[in-house]
């Protein structure tokens, strides 16, 4: 084996680990992947989750200022080895490998960055705030997904628009989601109010009952488009949908002032139930599968 392949190899590797560390969700996803795909999947997870980890607390004791200068770091390393095809950050290697290989560039990376620099110093948000931040935080990582998810080939121009709309859609959704089941540790410990004017402010049933019905909206608008997607991914991406949507019911059937102190979770033996499911499906028709 040549020493680039195995660099890449073991990269990617790591990348996986991160994703198997953070997201028994994602994971068990993931799992159903073809594994070209996977490892598309798992290194753009892993290039999100680190860059995250700056501003969610990993690089303790830092200041707003160190934070975005890391981040600043790191997205300059991305770049250079989006050029290079290469890089002695693992992570980076990783994700600059698939980027290279399914069309991701700066279009994706820039936003996605600069939402995670609005985190580094976090300001409350208003509407239009909140929509660019969602949009560089989430919309363009399933934007990086849709086209790893047809591995090198073009996204069929028949069909694009309604694709990227429900890759958004479907980020919005996840993002959305984890506002609410983060409630307690955004405001509480990272002194962020990404629902509400201040950390503050207690979140209202009605509150709560506005925002389920966009996650609501934007999980319809994803699934809609998922017989649109390769075959040999729906399944998985299938998965992911139904995950979130059944947080979206626990969310639903739990008090708001709960919320605010507890992190809701899916319990295993249901995601196992939808796991299976999700494997039962493989193979059918896209018209037949609901």
């Amino acid at each position: 084996m040549r020493r680039s392949d195995l660099h890449t190899r073991t990269a990617q590797a790591a990348a996986a680990r991160v994703m198997k560390e953070y997201s028994t969700s994602f994971s068990l996803a993931a799992r159903l992947l073809p594994a070209p795909v996977r490892t598309h999947i798992t290194s753009i997870y892993a290039l999100v989750r680190v860059a995250d980890e700056v501003v969610d607390g990993a690089f303790e004791g830092s200041t707003p200022g160190q934070r975005i200068a890391e981040l600043d770091a790191l997205e300059e390393r991305v770049r250079g080895a989006a050029e290079r095809e290469f890089s002695a950050d693992a992570y980076v290697h990783a994700f600059s490998w698939s980027a290279r290989r399914v069309g991701i560039g700066p279009a994706q990376w820039e936003p996605f960055f600069d939402s995670m620099r609005a985190d580094a110093d976090p300001q409350p948000h208003g509407a239009a705030s909140l929509r660019k931040y969602v949009h560089g935080s989430a919309e363009v990582v399933g934007e990086m997904c849709l086209l790893a998810f047809h591995d090198g080939a073009p996204v069929p121009a028949a069909h694009r628009e309604e694709l990227v709309t429900g890759a958004r859609a479907l980020g919005s959704a996840f993002q959305t989601v984890n506002f609410l089941r983060d409630l307690r540790e955004d405001s509480v410990e990272l002194g962020r109010a990404y629902l509400r004017a201040t950390t503050r402010e207690p979140l209202t049933d009605e509150q709560k009952s506005l925002i389920l019905a966009d996650i609501r909206a934007d999980l319809l608008t994803a699934r809609t488009v998922i017989p649109l997607l390769p075959r040999s991914v729906q399944p998985a991406v299938r998965l992911a949908h139904d995950l979130f949507a059944e947080l979206a019911d626990v969310l639903e059937a739990t008090a708001s002032t709960t919320i605010a102190r507890t992190r809701v979770r899916v319990p295993p033996r249901r995601k196992v139930a939808l796991a299976a499911t999700a494997v039962r499906r493989r193979g059918l028709p896209a018209m037949v599968q609901r």
